[in-house]
């Protein structure tokens, strides 16, 4: 009896700390429902996982814009390799460079500069930390207020960039266009290439208050 009042009770207070942070779940660890794939390669279920394989191409979520929110992703694998979180996606896209060159790429890379590694709006703004983890299971956090874009990863925050800011210039053929990208836009997540292996466990999202 005593293990029983003491399972329920975990189980209560799992409940009521989900309840308390609103993360509202956006992959459900078993099929890809509400959830597209754009371009190459795939991201496949291994064992409740999303992980990529093959590339270059897009898995975006479906059912809505996101605009005012904080976009929570869990992820394992940026030391060795490369994905990326795309935000402010202005429509449905149909391949994968379109979010590249209309939307902004949170980068998923440990390995690369400042302006291209995890945390970053790729080739966008340089990294202001570098927290990633290797081996083990990091927390990134994509706050959209506005034109404003924050993210940390790891509790730390490594870009913070406002609509308008200024930017280096694009340098490189596959870097993304320059330009304003919009305050409510589609999300997804990029399997990168043939050898790049990213595992992600968790994508869940929360407003804010306008």
């Amino acid at each position: 009896m005593k293990t029983l009042k003491l399972c329920i009770l975990i189980v209560m207070t799992s409940l009521v700390s989900a309840t308390a942070q609103n993360w509202i779940p956006l992959f459900n660890g078993v099929d890809l429902e509400h959830w597209e794939h754009v371009g190459e390669g795939q991201f496949v279920i291994d064992n409740g996982l999303l992980k990529t394989e093959g590339g270059m191409g897009l898995l975006w979520y479906t059912a809505q814009k996101f605009e005012n929110a904080q976009i929570r992703i869990v992820y394992k694998g940026a030391s060795e390799n490369n994905a990326g979180v795309f935000i402010r996606i202005p429509e449905r896209p149909t391949e994968p460079w379109m979010p590249v060159n209309r939307g902004y790429e949170v980068q998923i890379d440990d390995r690369e500069d400042e302006y291209h590694k995890t945390g970053v709006l790729y080739s966008f703004t340089k990294a202001k930390a570098s927290p990633g983890k290797p081996g083990v299971w990091n927390v990134m956090v994509i706050s959209l207020k506005g034109g404003r874009t924050r993210v940390e990863v790891n509790g730390e925050l490594v870009t913070e960039f406002n609509e308008g800011d200024n930017v280096p210039p694009k340098k490189l053929d596959y870097e993304p266009d320059r330009g304003p990208r919009p305050n409510s836009g589609y999300i997804g997540l990029q399997n990168h290439g043939a050898e790049d292996t990213i595992y992600f466990k968790e994508i869940s999202y929360k407003l804010l208050s306008e």
